[in-house]
């Protein structure tokens, strides 16, 4: 039973999960540990399924915009601080319940998971939909039929069901868009380091493979007992550091692609044998944490912007005699801000304008007090009502046009 008295579902699930994060697992019994194990992944089943209609209605009723989002995807990740993949796939998954009733039956009863609902999600894409219909598909049926293999057989064996059924559905398509077959994800970690996943193409995928082998070929060494895997990743990096010199990629924001690193004069100078090392204590532009010696190995073939912060934290002061933002009053936005300072928004540097916090024709100067990065999508808002304003202890705050703040949400937490 809840923990507390509840009036409403919401105050029951509280209670209840307050009640079982309460209950000492330690001394059950093997079966009993099972049991309970399987009756939380039904009711995690059912939480999806309930999560994903909630995010489908939200977007039917553009809810997000209430807090200045764009989309129920942009506000969960957002907000909730989910993975781009994970937003996505609620998104996806209360569309595809939404044109599939027996699969979201079947998913509310805690009988089938939120990445069996994903998987499925593509038989009712519109285009499939529309593909269905021109072939006397019943789309009914397949829900019926997908449904049952959701609830008996493998993930893997559901999968294969699926393409099976859009194979045959475009047997004679035309030949993919090959952009739209590619994709990759970055996952960065605590101490600095990338993991990365893809999908490319088959030619994309050619590409990439003669380039990496390329390099890696052209520089095997006597005695390297590197793995093959360590060879291609030094590889890929080397491909990177040719680019990079090469000056020939795309300009962000009206800079050449670089690597920036934000490091203290003191930590950069300092080169005795005990304290050079300096762990943690430069951060790069994309929010990686390295140390001052790589910082200093950077620094050798690099360009150094000294920045002087003042007491106050407020640098670079241009007055109002100039109202275009210079490249190093940027930079210095750019090393404080980090990313969007809109409430929920973690766009990236190259992304964003640089924003008078009090616009330029009501006083405003071009200083680093008075400077903001936002996106152009929270940039538009700003100018349309929303406010942002930064506190003196460094924080950003934002407001609605009604003056209410955007307050993030907070971890869902259970107490006994």
């Amino acid at each position: 039973m809840c923990s507390t008295a509840c009036g409403t579902p919401m105050e029951c699930l509280t209670g209840a999960l307050a009640a079982l994060a309460g209950e000492e697992l330690k001394s059950s019994f093997g079966p009993a540990v099972l049991e309970r194990a399987t009756v939380l992944v039904g009711a995690r089943n059912v939480i999806d399924a309930e999560l994903a209609r909630t995010v489908r209605e939200g977007e039917l009723t553009r809810a997000s915009e209430h807090d200045g989002k764009a989309t129920m995807a942009s506000w969960l990740r957002g907000h909730h601080r989910l993975p781009q993949g994970a937003a996505s796939q609620l998104v996806r998954n209360g569309r595809a319940s939404e044109r599939l009733p027996v699969l979201a039956a079947a998913a509310a009863a805690g009988l089938v998971p939120a990445e069996a609902v994903s998987v499925i999600a593509p038989v009712v894409a519109d285009v499939n939909l529309a593909r269905a219909e021109a072939q006397g598909v019943d789309v009914a049926e397949i829900d019926r039929l997908l449904t049952d293999v959701a609830t008996s057989a493998s993930h893997a064996d559901l999968r294969q069901a699926v393409g099976h059924y859009l194979a045959r559905l475009d047997p004679d398509g035309t030949e993919p868009d090959p952009t739209e077959q590619r994709s990759l994800s970055f996952a960065k970690h605590t101490d600095g380091t990338l993991s990365f996943s893809g999908t490319l193409d088959a030619v994309g995928g050619e590409k990439f493979q003669a380039a990496v082998e390329a390099i890696l070929q052209a520089s095997r060494p006597a005695g390297d007992t590197r793995t093959r895997a360590q060879q291609a990743g030094d590889a890929l990096v080397q491909l990177c550091d040719n680019a990079l010199a090469s000056g020939a990629l795309p300009v962000l924001r009206g800079h050449k692609p670089h690597i920036g690193v934000l490091i203290d004069h003191e930590d950069l100078m300092d080169t005795s044998s005990a304290a050079g090392t300096g762990a943690g204590a430069g951060r790069t532009g994309f929010g990686s944490i390295i140390s001052a010696a790589k910082a200093r190995w950077l620094a050798c073939d690099g360009t150094v912007t000294r920045i002087v912060i003042g007491p106050e934290g407020q640098p670079l002061d241009l007055g109002r005699s100039q109202r275009l933002v210079p490249p190093h009053l940027r930079r210095a936005v750019e090393v404080r801000d980090q990313h969007c300072v809109f409430a929920g928004c973690d766009a990236p540097t190259y992304w964003c304008d640089v924003h008078h916090v009090v616009h330029w024709v009501d006083g405003g100067d071009t200083s680093l007090h008075n400077s903001g990065l936002l996106c152009e999508r929270h940039h538009t808002k700003v100018h349309h009502g929303f406010r942002i304003e930064r506190q003196p202890d460094g924080r950003w705050r934002t407001y609605r046009p009604d003056g209410t703040e955007i307050l993030i949400g907070e971890p869902f937490l259970i107490s006994a």
